[in-house]
């Protein structure tokens, strides 16, 4: 089934409206001003001055302007920008406005056809175009040992959706957790291991217990002992020259440690391969090797970091990813930059000479705040365990529900089970997409009241407008299946065509998504269709009407491109509430 989704799409996919709207003014420019390179200037219009504006009559005048031209000022550019548009069944009309800008409106019927035609061939006909092939995300990485707190939630729900968005543009993702699982850190465990437990093999997972217990004992005996602390560092170089009951004991103590990271991500339903610091260790040497005598004598000194060097050519040269992008915080701004500078000298990453791959990028976030503008931690000043914030969305949440569901009287209608998944679903999303809907770059202030609400911009008050959507279809008793194959959509009321317009340019948005790396587009993207559709639904009726296929295949494109909204942010949709 999904390779006869697939095949449909690579036949019947298209190009975004805006690509498809550029290729018309890049002709238009073309017969406009003959031999002037110009691209194209397009911009989605305010409301009421068309649906794009085309900008290029004042730049292009500018450059053109006392070489002869018979064109008196910018509006008459303009003028000739839209006169000399291509033919085209996506151009119902154009104007001219202010000093040159050209207002182009979308044909109605064309938008109507664009839908029906994702209807019945899928929505993957509407993944974007990029150019990159295979992209790298290095996000999430939290430290072996340690457990996973608040701060990570960002780098693994920013880096998850980055890599969904690519996965739909039919990119081939590697989704790479980079562990800190080496370090000083592990002479400390596993001596207070050996101290502790001199039979630890028999005694099996017991010994270490719980590991965050573990790890505060060993770091509180470390910098109290002298003698432990000059033992510990004593095991750090065992381990790293490979002495059995060393490696033994490590493999043990990372094996503990990814067992309850991958419980979080199960939880988050979030996929990721492992490739931790240790992978690169063989790595190193023949790296640093190629790299000093290439770079270190360019600039004198060498301070960078060498695991991230080695994993670097090992993405370039071994996974041959074209598009390599980190997902920390902005803290680490500075070292990237310094980082991808050196692999530039190197010669390991082009330098701007019109080669666009392979690159790296860092996607850097912000902090997540706690209601006193200070970072989120709990009463008693510890950072917060990852675990404990999604229980407890997940438990607010159950109340939440089951006090609407007691209050409207459809409490009965509900079995446990419905109640308990659909509140573990509503707070896990709820979460994520309080992170994602901000500018990644921004810091964010923690709240559940805020996130958990069913008005305003959440995943709450989104999950609701789905399920409302799935409301009217099933109340509306038709085959949705067979109406896509035998109605047709128009799009006459205003109302529809905003909707319609919305729609069609989800693909774009994902584009310009993935470009940017920004999640956040997409979340204000499904915010304003909900909102588009509320409108939509308030004065078109739709169940009884005269327009009832049309409309009813408008509810189902809506939900169809809400759900994949959802799907790249992660998040599993309802469909009763």
């Amino acid at each position: 089934m999904q390779h006869q989704a697939a095949a449909a799409a690579a036949e019947h996919g298209v190009e975004s409206v805006k690509r498809q709207l550029c290729r018309l003014v890049t002709s238009s420019l073309s017969a406009t001003a003959p031999g002037v390179d110009a691209e194209p200037m397009l911009e989605v219009s305010r409301p009421g001055f068309g649906d794009y504006q085309c900008n290029n009559a004042m730049s292009l005048f500018a450059r053109i302007r006392g070489t002869g031209t018979t064109y008196q000022n910018p509006v008459a550019v303009g003028q000739a920008i839209a006169n000399n548009l291509p033919p085209s069944d996506i151009v119902e009309s154009t104007s001219v406005a202010g000093p040159g800008y050209v207002n182009i409106v979308i044909s109605s019927d064309w938008i109507a056809e664009r839908i029906q035609n994702m209807l019945i061939h899928g929505v993957k006909t509407w993944a974007p175009k990029l150019l990159v092939k295979r992209a790298l995300l290095d996000f999430s990485s939290p430290n072996i040992a340690k457990e996973m707190h608040v701060g990570h939630i960002r780098s693994t729900i920013i880096g998850d959706t980055l890599a969904r968005m690519f996965e739909f543009a039919n990119v081939e993702v590697l989704r790479r957790n980079h562990v800190g699982d080496w370090g000083t850190q592990f002479g400390m465990l596993i001596q207070f291991l050996f101290e502790k437990f001199p039979n630890w093999e028999e005694v099996g997972n017991q010994a270490i217990g719980d590991l965050q217990s573990f790890y505060k004992a060993s770091k509180t005996k470390f910098d109290e002992d002298e003698g432990f602390k000059g033992r510990a560092q004593q095991a750090v170089v065992r381990l790293q020259q490979g002495e059995d009951r060393y490696r033994a004991a490590w493999k043990n103590i990372c094996q503990i440690s990814r067992n309850e990271f991958d419980l979080v991500y199960k939880r988050l339903g979030v996929e990721l391969e492992e490739k931790g610091e240790s992978f690169y260790n063989p790595y190193i040497p023949p790296v640093l090797e190629e790299f000093t005598a290439k770079v270190v004598k360019k600039d004198g000194g060498f301070n960078y970091a060498s695991t991230d060097l080695a994993a670097l050519w090992y993405r370039l040269n071994v996974e041959k990813a074209e598009w390599i992008i980190y997902v920390t915080d902005v803290g680490q701004q500075q070292h990237f930059h310094k980082f991808f500078s050196a692999a530039s000298m190197a010669g390991w990453l082009p330098d701007q000479n019109g080669k666009r791959y392979p690159k790296t990028s860092h996607v850097g976030f912000g902090l997540v705040l706690g209601p006193d503008g200070k970072r989120f931690r709990t009463r008693a000043s510890e950072v917060v365990r990852l675990v404990d914030l999604l229980d407890e969305a997940e438990s607010r949440c159950k109340a939440e529900l089951k006090k609407r569901l007691t209050e409207n009287g459809k409490i009965a209608d509900w079995t446990d089970y419905e109640l308990e998944k659909t509140s573990e679903i509503i707070g896990l999303g709820a979460v994520k997409y309080a992170d994602l809907k901000n500018n990644r770059l921004t810091d964010y202030t923690f709240s559940f009241e805020q996130m958990l609400s069913d008005k305003g911009n959440t995943a709450v008050y989104l999950q609701y407008a789905h399920a409302r959507i799935c409301s009217i279809i099933r109340k509306a008793g038709k085959d949705i299946e067979k109406l896509k194959m035998s109605g047709s959509i128009t799009c006459i009321h205003s109302d529809e065509r905003t909707l319609g317009l919305h729609l069609i340019r989800f693909q774009e948005v994902v584009e310009q998504a993935c470009t940017d790396l920004f999640p956040h587009y997409l979340c204000d993207y499904l915010y304003n269709l909900s909102e588009a559709f509320s409108k939509f639904y308030t004065n078109c009726p739709v169940i009884g009407s005269p327009e009832e296929t049309s409309r009813l295949l408008l509810c189902e494109a809506t939900a169809v491109v809400m759900r994949h909204c959802f799907y790249m942010l992660g998040i599993t949709p309802v469909y009763k509430l």
